[in-house]
């Protein structure tokens, strides 16, 4: 039978060591210079697919932070690795790089008291600027881990990104066969551990037909006809509860003018569910649905001139997947939060950490201190009045020691 472990023990025994309580100093004092950092890397643009700008800034400030091996690789990610003492295998430690507002967002930060806005500045550069942080603490404090850190910006977190930077480091990267633990820094809230990863398909569903007057062609198929009568059957798709499972119907177009029978028209939707077994059940209905509503149109009105087709075209497909609950890396990371006064809550989202999870890898997403609000609007903000700050910063150090192997100084 595996070895019982105490992991509030564990996690005490991290936090009473004085090599961990310098490395806690070492965060309060520079917390300006992490302050700095944050706004100098939110007002580095970086729009979906066009991270290169940020990439190109952290990738130096990864290297000024003596971390070996410090490279680029070909899909955008950034990083470097923090030696341990050779008795493990890889964890990662990731923050995105990229936001999810567009090429020209004014990504200026403003500050009023001890609050900083501007767009993306909490999701996720203040976790790019923590990062680092927390490697100057741990290289102040001479504290020595089991395993390998390997320390990583990476692109395509959000929206069509579909994850492709930790896709790309789990399915071709050059670590892919040693990573032991993935470990994601996301956002400020320190009390919420994402054990969950919600999958998500989505994909864009254009109907073609012949077209023509509306008046002389009257009575052809209709793309918009078909397109309706699928949207109306997906609404009519009953979805458990547990797990979560939800569907969008997002966005529709088509047609070129009132009295045109349109050639086209499409609609996006978005499916999701915690599992992948029920995301699967959900695509399949979905798809069936759409052929369905093609074979209806085709059947009720004329295709003399043509019949109506149906192209599918994939927007994204994020796997499902979930770390479990008695998991050491659930475990410790549960504990350092209470250690620290927090009240962890165990939840499921769409992060970064969707991808590990999926491969079975264990995997989490823990916050990087503070608090903030609006994230994805231009009126995004976060709060860095130092002691949550800090506070936050050290519940999350701690995990990660405790998941990386803590050995002291």
């Amino acid at each position: 039978m595996p070895v019982q472990r105490d992991h509030a023990s564990e996690i005490a025994a991290i936090t009473r060591h004085p090599a961990f309580k310098a490395a806690v100093e070492k965060l309060a004092a520079d917390h300006d210079r992490t302050v700095a950092d944050i706004v100098t890397l939110t007002e580095i643009p970086s729009p979906p697919f066009k991270e290169d700008r940020r990439a190109a800034a952290y990738l130096e400030m990864l290297r000024a932070h003596g971390l070996e091996d410090v490279e680029q690789d070909e899909i955008g990610n950034v990083m470097g690795v923090r030696r341990g003492t050779g008795n493990g295998g890889l964890i990662v430690v990731a923050a995105h790089l990229d936001t999810v507002f567009p090429e020209g967002t004014d990504v200026t930060v403003r500050r009023e008291g001890t609050k900083l806005y501007a767009p993306g500045i909490g999701d996720d550069t203040r976790s790019l600027a923590v990062l680092l942080a927390f490697i100057r603490a741990l290289d102040a404090a001479s504290i020595r881990t089991r395993n390998d850190i390997l320390f990583v910006g990476d692109v395509g977190e959000e929206g069509l990104g579909d994850l492709r930077g930790v896709r790309h480091l789990f399915t071709k990267g050059r670590y892919r066969d040693q990573i032991e633990a993935f470990i994601t820094v996301d956002s400020p809230q320190v009390d919420n551990i994402v054990v969950g990863g919600v999958g998500s398909k989505r994909y864009s569903v254009r109907f073609n037909g012949p077209g023509g007057h509306s008046f002389k062609a009257f009575g052809i198929v209709n793309p918009i006809y078909a397109m309706a009568q699928a949207i109306v059957e997906l609404g009519r798709i009953e979805v458990p509860e547990t797990p979560r499972t939800t569907f969008c119907a997002s966005i529709v177009g088509g047609g070129t003018s009132v009295n045109a029978i349109p050639e086209e028209a499409w609609i996006d939707i978005d499916l999701r569910s915690e599992s992948a077994e029920q995301l699967a059940r959900l695509d399949a209905r979905c798809r069936a649905i759409v052929a369905a509503a093609v074979e209806q149109e085709n059947t009720a009105r004329s295709t003399s001139e043509g019949a109506i087709t149906v192209d599918i075209r994939t927007l994204g497909d994020r796997p499902a997947g979930n770390t479990p609950m008695d998991s050491d890396i659930v475990q410790f990371a549960t504990a350092a939060l209470q250690a620290h006064g927090f009240a962890p809550r165990h939840e499921a989202s769409s992060t970064d950490a969707n991808i590990p999870m999926s491969l079975g890898i264990p995997a989490i997403k823990i916050g990087s201190g503070g608090t903030g609000g609006r994230a994805h609007s231009l009126a995004e903000w976060i709060d860095v009045e130092k002691t949550a700050s800090v506070s936050g910063m050290t519940a999350s150090l701690t995990a990660i020691l405790a998941v990386a192997g803590f050995v002291g100084a």
